[in-house]
């Protein structure tokens, strides 16, 4: 596996677009791959701050009465979408996740993990379109920064297709202090799955809060917050 690259040898004033993931290469190494699924829910705790989301964006939306259809894109090993259900239950409010993931690999390893209200699909936002589906929200983790434009465009479209209330997508924004922080965090974690490498690698690839402007569509709000993250977040007015 190549080393991490240290902080102080890399330029982070612009995104790094040809820089791949080892996840993301179809011939990776599975054991390392299905390890760093495992290594997914305290990484996320720590840095990802879907407590936030939720506080701010995802409960004022939930009801005690009727229950609340998300969806959830790219969902990897489907820690976020049982995370957020159990924060829900917490607060006595009805909320079902859809883990949505078209990755065989991941679809397999989440769908071992089964978890109330949470249904894991194998399929692309693409796919949910074109069966017809729709969900009062949607949102995802740490998928932006993967997507070439054309592929970025598209699950954007998408998203605004399959939410009927709200989108939340949150990403990594790329800063010198978060490289730098991550690269000294995950330290115990190197040669055990991919999490140090890609970790470092998606802050790379991620966006500025003013790159992300530049590229999303009309109707889009960039939300930056505190450590290092975006939010892409669309709203709409109907609230059925």
């Amino acid at each position: 596996m190549a080393s991490p690259t240290d902080p102080g040898r890399i330029d982070l004033g612009r995104r790094d677009e040809a820089l791949l993931e080892l996840m993301d290469d179809p011939d990776c190494d599975l054991g390392l791959l299905q390890r760093t699924y495992g290594v997914f829910p305290l990484v996320n705790g720590v840095v990802a701050g879907w407590g936030r989301v939720y506080r701010e964006r995802l409960r004022p939306l939930l009801s005690a009465e009727c229950e609340t259809r998300l969806l959830d894109l790219g969902s990897g090993g489907g820690d976020v979408a049982r995370g957020l259900v159990r924060r829900a239950a917490r607060d006595g409010l009805r909320l079902h996740v859809t883990a949505a993931d078209p990755d065989g690999r991941a679809h397999d390893w989440a769908s071992a993990r089964p978890a109330p209200g949470v249904d894991y699909r194998r399929a692309s936002s693409g796919d949910l379109v074109a069966a017809g589906e729709t969900f009062d929200v949607v949102v995802s983790n740490h998928v932006l920064h993967h997507l070439d434009r054309a592929a970025r465009d598209a699950v954007l479209a998408d998203s605004e297709l399959l939410a009927r209330r709200l989108v939340v997508h949150s990403d990594i924004r790329r800063a010198r202090a978060a490289y730098a922080a991550y690269w000294l965090g995950t330290l115990p974690l190197a040669r055990r799955s991919f999490v140090r490498t890609d970790g470092l690698r998606s802050i790379r690839r991620s966006f500025s809060a003013d790159e992300l402007r530049a590229v999303a569509p009309a109707g889009w709000q960039v939300v930056p917050r505190e450590p290092f993250r975006l939010w892409l977040v669309r709203e709409s007015g109907d609230r059925r």
